[in-house]
């Protein structure tokens, strides 16, 4: 074959038109060592914390400690394609996630990318996982409660907008049940929910996931999975960009539930990427930051001044918005003054302690009213359902010393004997299934049943029938006790009067049925 000279010509020529010669600067580096989701890299002198850095293959990475010679660097997917002296490439960004109303009813990885099979999500927007919590002058005190829909915590341990109430108990005693019934109980309202599950068993949270779909609350909820099957580097992460997703939504002035799933796990993933990049173990090996970890997660949790966006107007579009936090934290033998429980428990407005022996004795949810607490206290309830249940925690109280002390004894005087008769009432009162929220004034007619002394007459075997049947007659029958509550957020005498007459008219018929 003979090349004519103008057929290269022309191909000469149109290369050099074609030829960029605009230069292209890369920071790069290469691995000098790697395993067990670890990476040592040399040669990324300008690199910065929290950096992401692609890997051959498609992987990346998190730069976390900047060291004089070398960078240690966590990989966020999988290391059996990267071997020692592979190129690495810094990216320039800090590693960030999609947010949005594209993410709702989705089930997205610690990256944000969709694994429930319904396509990809076109986010418009990205924001960076760690970010700073806001200050004290773009925070306003709580207020506004939050109802979880669960009679037990909303009457006695309430929760409000903004707040952090820790959600602690030994494993198998329904800590993820109450707070996927708060979840449930926001349908129909004004609050979004997020749901963080770290080292979970991935049939855990499809189970979860399906039990939201079936009750409509998908429609409102992001999932974040970081099943235990993950990375320790993604489940240390899914936290951090469960809040991201949350703080998006707080900062154009909505109101968020958030969930971590939990952060005992959340604590032992960090420690193992800890111990792997060679930082000095502490108590328990943990490492010396982890409270620093939770504290910087938590504190992004609050209730947003008014007036927020005057104060840092580079990065809150609008005030009033919240974002409430409920960590779950799982104890091993009930002992709350562990590491990780003592930590969070310090950082977090509170607590809801659940108790094996109180579940397997078939009380549900498996609250222990002596040791929970709200530190916002009444400030998160509404004046009537304050009102209603200013003496449940104190005659519970009273119930379960006497109970204790009338083990003793047999020979009970009439006072001890009623409070025993109410206590018992009281308890099988705030027994409430799973998947089964109730609204406040349904709680505040319960509730007024029992510190009434209206079930102390009934069977302990009746009380739950006479509950249930109570809401339903008050609901058909009066509807406008509902509506004065609703409308006011209170309880005067008359509609307390109100409340009295359906108890009564309710009961006269109840015990002819029974």
């Amino acid at each position: 074959m003979k090349l004519q000279p103008s057929e290269v010509t022309a191909i000469i020529k149109k290369e050099i038109e074609n030829y960029d010669s605009t230069l292209k600067m890369e920071s790069v580096g290469s691995v000098i060592q790697v395993g067990d989701g670890v990476a040592r890299l040399h040669g990324l002198d300008d690199c910065m914390m929290s950096e992401l850095l692609e890997f051959p293959g498609g992987v990346r990475g998190i730069a976390l400690n900047l060291e004089e010679d070398n960078v240690g660097a966590v990989l966020l997917g999988s290391d059996s394609q990267i071997k020692e002296g592979d190129v690495v490439k810094s990216t320039g960004e800090i590693i960030s996630v999609p947010v949005g109303d594209a993410l709702l009813g989705r089930v997205v990885n610690a990256l944000g990318d969709p694994i429930d099979g319904k396509g990809p999500i076109n986010a418009e927007e990205r924001r960076p996982i760690e970010g700073p919590a806001p200050s004290v002058l773009e925070r306003q005190p709580v207020t506004e409660p939050l109802q979880t829909g669960i009679k037990a915590i909303d009457a006695m341990i309430p929760v409000g907008r903004g707040q952090r109430e820790l959600v602690i108990g030994d494993r198998q005693t329904g800590k993820t049940a109450i707070c996927i019934d708060a979840i449930i109980n926001q349908k129909g309202g004004d609050v979004l929910c997020v749901y963080v599950a770290v080292g979970q068993k991935q049939s855990t949270v499809k189970t979860v996931a399906a039990e939201l779909e079936n009750a409509g609350a998908m429609d409102y909820t992001i999932v974040v999975s970081a099943p235990a099957s993950d990375q320790a580097s993604m489940q240390y992460i899914a936290p951090f960009t469960g809040t991201a997703m949350g703080e998006h939504f707080r900062d154009r002035g909505q109101h968020v539930l958030i969930i971590y799933d939990d952060l005992y796990k959340h604590a032992l993933a960090w420690r193992q990427v800890s111990l792997l990049l060679r930082r000095p173990p502490g108590r328990e090996a943990f490492p010396g930051d982890v409270f620093n970890l939770h504290s910087r997660l938590l504190e992004r949790s609050a209730k947003l001044s008014d007036t927020a966006h005057e104060f840092s107007p580079h990065l809150y579009k609008a005030g009033g918005g919240s974002l409430t936090a409920l960590p779950i934290v799982e104890t091993q033998e009930a002992d709350v003054s562990a590491y990780i429980p003592t930590n969070v428990i310090s950082i977090t407005d509170g607590q809801i302690f659940l108790e094996t022996d109180l579940f397997n004795s078939g009380v549900r949810p498996a609250v222990n009213v002596g040791i929970s607490v709200s530190r916002v206290g009444g400030a998160a309830q509404i004046p009537a359902m304050k009102k209603t249940a200013g003496g449940l925690r104190i005659e519970l109280a009273q119930y379960r010393e006497l109970a204790a002390f009338s083990q003793f004894g047999s020979d009970l005087d009439e006072n001890t004997q009623k409070a025993l008769t109410r206590g018992e009432r009281l308890v099988e009162l705030l027994k409430q299934g799973q998947y089964r929220p109730m609204s406040v004034v349904d709680q505040i007619v319960s509730v007024s049943a029992g510190t009434g002394g209206y079930l102390d007459s009934l069977p302990v075997s009746d009380v739950r029938r006479f509950e249930e049947g109570l809401i339903a007659y008050v609901s058909a029958s009066h509807p406008e006790i509902h509506d004065r509550i609703l409308e006011t957020g209170k309880i005067d005498d008359e509609t307390k009067a109100m409340i009295k007459s359906a108890i009564d008219s309710y009961k006269s018929t109840f015990q002819t049925e029974g």
